[in-house]
């Protein structure tokens, strides 16, 4: 395949992160920890970052066995500008400037609105929103001027349905959308694409309430028309294609990864 460089590469080789250096908000563990190994067996050095600086090198330690690739670890609270800059001026020092970054930190109280504290529905909308926005603020200017990069936000099914009891959830994953559609506006022309993925029910931590409880997994497995419920490393081909080559020219757009839910 002949690329405008007049370069010549399988296709396969597009998808290749060979020399690239990724962040992964919330990866060391559930969907982020799979980002983090399918980035690291594709050619990318790894940032992993989340307020357990303990469970992120243990990640790190495990992935750097299993993939050969460098895997950093760090602590961020991504709700506090000042932690993710010095984040930044960390890895900038210490293991190199972000091409990729994940927006995948992200936290969940469920509850009716009648029950629900504003400060429950303000601290998920910290994490998924605030969190999301200052991360690209701070990454994403960088990547322009380099003019190469490549954001990932992690939405939700809950970013274009609803159900009872999500108030916090629901309202953050729809304006992640809005949030995504807008970076890759403001950076389409300087080489920064900006696109989200949108899982559905996956086997994660923060699904162990539904999981645990037989009539509410059943209820779940019913709207899904695939019938189960997402296999944690079925995330990784998305999460690949969209920082890669692969996808240069697809930018403010939504990858679904939900079984066909949202397709009904």
């Amino acid at each position: 395949m002949e690329l405008p460089d007049g370069t010549n590469k399988n296709i396969l080789d597009l998808f290749r992160l060979d020399g690239r250096k990724a962040l992964i908000t919330g990866g060391a563990k559930g969907l982020g920890r799979v980002m983090a190994q399918a980035f690291a067996e594709a050619g990318a050095d790894v940032a992993i970052a989340s307020r357990t600086l303990s469970e992120c090198q243990a990640t790190a330690e495990a992935l750097q066995a299993q993939t050969g690739r460098r895997i950093y670890a760090a602590a961020l609270d991504v709700t506090s500008e000042e932690t993710v800059r010095t984040l930044k001026a960390d890895l900038d020092q210490n293991f190199g400037a972000i091409d990729i970054l994940v927006n995948n930190a992200g936290i969940n109280i469920r509850g009716n609105i009648e029950d629900m504290s504003q400060a429950d529905f303000e601290a998920v909308m910290g994490t998924n929103v605030t969190g999301s926005f200052l991360c690209a603020k701070v990454f994403g200017p960088p990547m322009s001027e380099r003019n190469w990069g490549r954001i990932i936000n992690l939405g939700s099914i809950l970013s274009v349905i609803s159900m009872a009891g999500r108030t916090p959830y629901a309202s953050s994953k729809a304006a992640v959308l809005g949030l995504t559609r807008t970076l890759a506006m403001e950076w389409a022309t300087k080489g920064v694409t900006a696109n989200a993925i949108c899982p559905g029910p996956f086997a994660t931590d923060m699904n162990l309430q539904l999981l645990n409880d037989p009539a509410k997994y059943k209820a779940f497995v019913e709207k899904i028309p695939m019938g189960r419920w997402g296999e944690l490393h079925e995330i990784a081909g998305a999460a690949l294609f969209l920082a890669s080559d692969a996808a240069s020219y697809v930018t403010g757009t939504t990858l679904f990864v939900d079984g066909g839910w949202t397709a009904q």
